[in-house]
């Protein structure tokens, strides 16, 4: 399990456990699952998409950076 944190300069989206995380990396789209090598990238326009066990959600970003270490995800957008 990963545990997801999602953060706006408005407020806090998502601070939770999640099963994968998809995001729009400025080299292209990835997947982030339990494992995942430590990275940072920058994020582009598109959708950021996460599963838990309540379900499935998206949500659409002008741009940011994502940080993975540790089965740790931290985002940081603007929507």
């Amino acid at each position: 399990m990963l545990q997801l944190k999602i953060v706006s300069p408005e407020k806090i989206i998502y601070d939770n456990e999640a099963e994968s995380v998809l995001v729009p990396g400025s080299l292209g789209q990835f997947e982030i699952l339990t494992g995942h090598a430590p990275i940072i990238s920058s994020l582009t326009a598109g959708t950021i998409e996460y599963t838990t066990k309540e379900g499935h959600f998206s949500i659409a970003v002008i741009g940011g950076f994502v940080e993975v270490s540790q089965d740790q995800v931290k985002l940081c957008v603007e929507c």
